[in-house]
């Protein structure tokens, strides 16, 4: 099974272009969220994401709701937060926005250390855990040095034991992975990225 995976589109239109090119191998696509910017444009990025035609799985970043999502994705799509769901075979656990609290003001989809923990307590296994945040000590660190990423997450991939982990968010740390025991963690950012499972 190959997976295509990627986060924070931000409208970019080659990049678009780029990953439903790349998608026509793929088995499955999965989005880690910020497909747009500040809440504008999210029907304008899924319209030119249209061509991905295997199974797709997104996640809300934090400039996008759930509800938002929901409302702009093809039929095709699977939106995931604070759910699972089997998708082409696979557990995926997809939990969005960001975590912790941004400093990015009324705009910007946020949850609380508190409010994402108890919605990953809500998963006891998960073969791929799709989260718009990265953990907390990898793939979270700011230009400025400071690493902002979930304790919560931190705790459940520790506590689940995925595969995998994808992520984005945080820009500065982009193609950054490492491990948390046995679970590969990868902040993907806007290109194509390649897994099998």
């Amino acid at each position: 099974m190959k997976i295509l995976a990627f986060s924070d589109l931000h409208l970019a239109r080659s990049r678009a272009a780029d990953l439903v090119a790349a998608s026509v191998t793929a088995d499955l696509v999965i989005g880690a969220g910020d497909f747009c910017n500040t809440r504008q444009g999210l029907d304008r990025a899924m319209a030119m994401l249209d061509g991905i035609n295997c199974p797709f799985v997104a996640v809300p970043g934090n400039a996008e709701s759930a509800d938002e999502l929901r409302a702009a994705a093809g039929p095709g799509v699977t939106v995931l937060h604070g759910q699972k769901a089997e998708v082409a075979g696979i557990d995926i656990f997809g939990i969005g926005y960001g975590i912790p609290v941004t400093p990015f003001g009324a705009w910007s989809c946020d949850l609380t250390e508190a409010q994402a923990e108890a919605m990953l307590d809500t998963c006891d296994s998960a073969d791929i855990i799709v989260s718009h945040s990265p953990p907390k000590g990898l793939a979270d660190v700011t230009s400025s040095g400071l690493s902002i990423g979930s304790t919560a997450l931190r705790d459940a991939i520790a506590r689940i034991a995925p595969k995998y982990v994808f992520c984005g968010h945080v820009h500065d740390s982009w193609g950054v992975s490492g491990m948390i025991g046995p679970s590969a963690v990868h902040n993907l950012g806007p290109t194509p990225n390649w897994f099998e499972i």
